[in-house]
């Protein structure tokens, strides 16, 4: 269900989907979320979100992992192949590291452990959202040349001799901060820190970039244009 519809600073408000099948949990999100100037669409599972998902379009989804039935996990893996490149956030009680990485490699942006602060959701939704914002028209930015592929970080768009190529909003992101400052070294803090992931950890960002290199190297396991910089961090050298 929708609980409603307002403006935000005179725009739609955004839209997020919950998928939990603790119905506590949903009601207490839902209307959190809901005082906030959020706009909530609520969901039980896997199956119940596939059936709203038919009907909107929220721009993030707040996902919980151990679910009946289809996962959290296997859902984000399924909503990513098939093209949704939305903020997912993904709730969990297993908060241990490995899980974080599993999270994150099956295509989430963002994995919080229960029980969780309601205001921390709330900053990592914003967070996530703005980064999903093109950059201002003012930023100047240019377009970068990934051999047969261009990225334009104003718009977060990366084209190839095809068309569009999908990217998740943290793969985006991820290379729209490298793009601004190509043929620098970024260590993997100020990659997490720009990219709003210090509380997931560094680690966080090795796997972005293992999923960047997917869609812009021609060989993800001979980088031409992400490279590593051994004890450093990672650059990004354009070219064709």
């Amino acid at each position: 269900m929708v609980a409603r519809q307002d403006l935000m600073e005179g725009q739609v408000a955004p839209h997020v989907l919950v998928v939990d099948d603790d119905p506590r949990l949903r009601r207490l999100l839902q209307r959190y979320l809901f005082e906030h100037g959020f706009r909530v669409s609520v969901a039980a599972s896997a199956a119940d979100a596939r059936s709203s998902l038919e009907g909107i379009q929220p721009d993030a989804i707040v996902l919980d992992v151990s679910m009946p039935g289809e996962n959290g996990l296997e859902l984000t893996r399924a909503l990513r192949a098939a093209g949704q490149d939305l903020p997912i956030l993904l709730l969990t009680a297993r908060g241990e590291p490995a899980d974080r990485i599993s999270g994150l490699e099956s295509g989430a942006d963002d994995y919080l452990g229960k029980p969780f602060e309601p205001r921390e959701l709330l900053l990592r939704l914003k967070a996530h959202l703005r980064r999903n914002q093109p950059a201002p028209a003012s930023d100047n930015l240019r377009v970068v040349r990934l051999g047969d592929k261009e990225f334009d970080p104003a718009r977060m768009l990366l084209a190839g001799p095809r068309g569009n190529i999908h990217l998740t909003g943290g793969e985006a992101a991820l290379l729209a901060v490298l793009a601004r400052r190509p043929n620098e070294v970024f260590t993997r803090e100020d990659i997490a820190k720009a990219m709003d992931m210090g509380e997931i950890g560094e680690r966080a960002v090795d796997v972005q970039v293992t999923r960047l290199r997917r869609c812009i190297e021609p060989d993800p396991r001979e980088p031409r244009f992400l490279h590593t910089i051994r004890g450093r961090g990672y650059v990004l050298k354009p070219g064709l």
